[in-house]
């Protein structure tokens, strides 16, 4: 089984979309200078993130469209994932910014989509680390930063907006996961998951910079 896998790219890896259900999905273009594949599309316009001093984060939303990419994930998990993003996102959040609780400060509003999702395969996962064909296949992974046999991952869409105009500054939909030789990551169904949705709130933070 894992050898068929690789051959067909660590079990037919998807790649996140302008998901038509997301508010800014017309709006989203094909990123110029994303050489990771992690953030495939985005929106962007000429603004000075250091103007904002505070932020509201709403509720992250679990995304019910058609063109979804959840891989069997169980509605448990989509809720799970969806409190851990929530947490681990504002933790990052308030670090960088102060809570918008005075009016008298320029807000930004964000909203976060968990828009897919993959476990890791039991056994399997820890398995192809070391297993004679998926321990080259992850090393080679690891060196290029992209996904490991086997391996979960997380799909999200974050859109900023400016909260007292509730104009959009920008938006883009990517996908997170762990290094390919994280074997950490690797235990636990949902474990690779969460080091995603930890990537992704220090990808948010660099975005603001």
């Amino acid at each position: 089984m894992l050898a068929v896998c690789l051959a067909l790219g660590a079990c037919s890896s998807t790649q996140p979309i302008p998901y038509a259900g997301i508010p800014s999905s017309s709006q989203l273009r094909p990123s110029l200078n994303d050489d990771s594949g992690r953030t495939p599309f985005e929106y962007k316009t000429q603004v000075n993130w250091r103007k904002y001093s505070a932020f509201v984060l709403d509720p992250v939303a679990i995304y019910r469209g058609s063109d979804a990419q959840f891989d069997d994930v169980s509605e448990d998990d989509k809720a799970f994932l969806a409190r851990n993003m929530l947490d681990q996102f504002a933790a990052k959040l308030n670090a960088r910014f102060p809570d918008a609780s005075s009016r008298n400060v320029n807000a930004l509003r964000i909203k976060l989509t968990l828009t897919g999702a993959k476990t890791n395969t039991a056994v399997l996962s820890t398995f192809s680390r070391f297993d004679l064909m998926g321990g080259p296949y992850n090393a080679v992974q690891a060196v290029r930063g992209r996904e490991g046999a086997m391996t979960g991952s997380v799909s999200f869409a974050v859109e900023i907006y400016d909260a007292s105009t509730n104009e959009l500054l920008g938006a883009y939909v990517a996908k997170q996961y762990p290094n390919a030789w994280n074997l950490k990551a690797g235990i636990g169904a949902r474990s690779a998951s969460i080091v995603g949705i930890e990537k992704g709130a220090d990808q948010l933070i660099a975005y603001l910079q």
